[in-house]
């Protein structure tokens, strides 16, 4: 078969077109590495990059300073800059993109990838590096960046020649947000940054020979879930962080409610089905409700969605495998599917993809689950909500309850557009528990790797991207203090952001374990030198507050919203005895909750 010449320069214009490089381009344009890692960030939209300089990535500097479509913003410290991004990226579900130089600045940043790799967050580190001949000679700044970050990371690079530079990205950008997302680090000499090569403009695709992450499920495996499903009599749907991060909230709602089934998030899913619906139950797991609990263990269907099984849900496995029960476990990981828990109908896809699947089978499907044992499913339920295991005193005037803060919270703001961040500790316990998202991305949080400091980092991020939002910081004294430099960005870049500290002069978890398993032997617990935060607040140029009365919790909240346009550091003085209940000890099973001191 002949191929005509129209043909042939159709075929070329369009490869010209894709590579992004005009037709009439006699000679390649001649660009240093630096230029290149730019254009690369321009081509797939990066509009906000956290960073802060170095030695190693001056170059890169410099090639920042000659453009103007992305924003770069300093940081104090290279934990937050990975931290911010993280933020953004939970928020958008765009890829998060940092910047830091080598040695220090990579090890400063580890936190901060570990966090999102424990969470499944699609990011892109870029890091500075030593020049290709320095690399293993211990030179100044030198470290191992990718045998460090290589347990923390999806994948990671290391760029020795600036001819490679373009594709790394391309595949560095498909590795982190495609399948199961993950960080990515690009480790890039600064030789390799200064060399040049010809640009030919950034890749139209990529194609990994090693990697291709399934997104369509299986179809008979899915056929078989909904037999199960329908045939139910205990049914039970549990979904994870996996629903929000591939954006499948809407067909998680249309499925539960076309069944009628109760559902459970974990802390990091919360949003992805709306807490005001009666069929949720809460979340579950150490702090989850007795009803989300119970459920989970007396179930005779369980459907879990985007969700691992982890030690902070199901508790003591043996417990968990007392009950018999089918498990349907659908996740785009396989390597999540009976990792802890042996499932019964393991479906590997795109949890999106599949979910819509089993609602069109659904629709077609003549069965209907049945009336009558579902009925008696949420009188059972029903039993255990009524116990209202997240009772506190309410009436108490003397002391501000943590518990009432975070409901005084919600109350003002959920009709308006809000995202909340917490740190690590008591806090994020009650922020999960009182707190109710009704909305997926709206509940910003380290789960998998508990970090504390991540609460400002992530609310300066997500401000960032969504500056007609308002973003809260929920804290305490001793995570806030981690990353507070962070309040100097914050006035820098015009992200102002509220900060509730509910601070009870404690590591809260911490005591509250020291309470509970070591007889009350408070041992390095407690804080005795505290600053004081609204001077402090006021210092980096901020508005701050001190809040001491139950009655002026309301009022103060009310204030710090007028003030749009100011970062607010609220300093609320919380009882220093308050615990989080429900509570599961660890090696215990999830129904062995304790409710309360009368537990104790």
């Amino acid at each position: 078969m002949e191929i005509s010449k129209a043909e042939i320069a159709s075929a070329a214009a369009a490869f010209s077109a894709a590579s992004q490089t005009p037709a009439s381009s006699a000679t390649p344009q001649e660009l240093r590495g630096a230029e290149i890692l730019v254009k690369s960030l321009q081509a797939e939209g990066v509009k906000y990059i956290w960073g802060y300089p170095g030695g190693a990535v001056l170059h890169i500097y410099d090639a920042f300073y000659k453009q103007d479509t992305i924003q770069h913003v300093l940081v104090r410290h290279e934990q937050a800059a990975v931290h911010a991004a993280d933020g953004y990226a939970r928020a958008t579900g765009d890829v998060g993109v940092a910047l830091v130089t080598s040695g220090p600045g990579v090890t400063n940043a580890v936190t901060g990838i570990a966090t999102a790799y424990m969470d499944s967050i699609p990011m892109v580190i870029v890091t500075g590096q030593v020049p290709v001949a320095a690399i293993g000679l211990d030179a100044f700044q030198e470290c191992d960046t990718v045998g460090i970050t290589r347990p923390i990371v999806k994948h990671n690079f290391l760029v020795k020649d600036v001819r490679d530079l373009a594709m790394v990205m391309k595949k560095a950008f498909h590795i982190a947000r495609s399948g199961r997302p993950g960080p990515v680090v690009v480790d890039i000499p600064k030789d390799v940054s200064f060399n040049k090569t010809a640009w030919t403009g950034y890749p139209a695709s990529v194609e990994m020979r090693s990697y291709n992450p399934v997104r369509k499920g299986h179809g008979g495996q899915i056929r078989k879930a909904l037999q199960l499903l329908l045939a139910a009599k205990r049914p039970y749907i549990y979904t994870g962080g996996g629903v929000l991060l591939g954006n499948a909230s809407q067909e998680l709602r249309t499925l539960v409610d076309m069944l009628g089934y109760p559902c459970t998030n974990t802390l990091m899913g919360l949003g992805a089905y709306p807490a005001s619906d009666p069929k949720f139950l809460g979340m579950l797991g150490m702090h989850g409700t007795i009803e989300a609990n119970n459920a989970m263990q007396n179930c005779d269907v369980l459907l879990a969605v985007g969700a691992r099984f982890d030690d902070r849900v199901i508790g003591n496995p043996k417990h968990f495998a007392q009950n018999e029960r089918k498990i349907i476990h659908i996740d785009i990981d396989p390597s999540s599917i009976s990792k802890r828990v042996k499932v019964d109908i393991p479906i590997v896809g795109d949890v999106k993809d599949v979910l819509n699947e089993l609602i069109a089978m659904m629709k077609e499907s003549a069965v209907k689950p049945d009336a009558a044992a579902l009925g008696a499913w949420w009188e059972t339920i029903d039993g255990w909500r009524k116990r209202d295991c997240l009772k506190y005193d309410r009436r108490n005037k003397e002391v501000i309850k943590p518990q009432y803060v975070v409901e005084t919270l919600w109350n003002m703001t959920k009709d308006a557009d809000t995202y909340i961040t917490s740190d690590v500790g008591q806090h994020q316990m009650w922020a999960a528990q009182y707190y109710r998202f009704d909305e997926p991305r709206r509940w910003i949080n380290s789960g998998g790797l508990g970090t504390m400091g991540v609460g400002i980092p992530y609310a300066m991020g997500i401000k960032l991207a969504k500056p007609d939002s308002e973003v809260f910081c929920i804290t305490g004294e001793g995570s806030v203090q981690m990353c507070i430099q962070e309040l100097s960005t914050c006035l820098q870049y015009n992200t102002p952001i509220k900060i509730v500290s509910l601070n009870n002069r404690y590591l809260g978890m911490v005591r509250q374990w020291q309470e509970l398993d070591y007889e009350g032997r408070y041992s390095h617990s407690y804080m005795d030198a505290l600053p004081n935060f609204v001077k402090l607040a006021e210092a980096y140029g901020h508005v701050g507050m001190l809040i001491e009365r139950p009655q002026d919790v309301e009022p103060a909240l009310r204030e710090a919203r007028k003030l749009k346009d100011r970062t607010v550091f609220m300093d609320f003085r919380t009882d220093p005895t308050e615990n989080v209940f429900p509570m599961v000890k660890a090696g215990k099973g999830i129904t062995e909750m304790l409710l309360g001191s009368e537990d104790l």
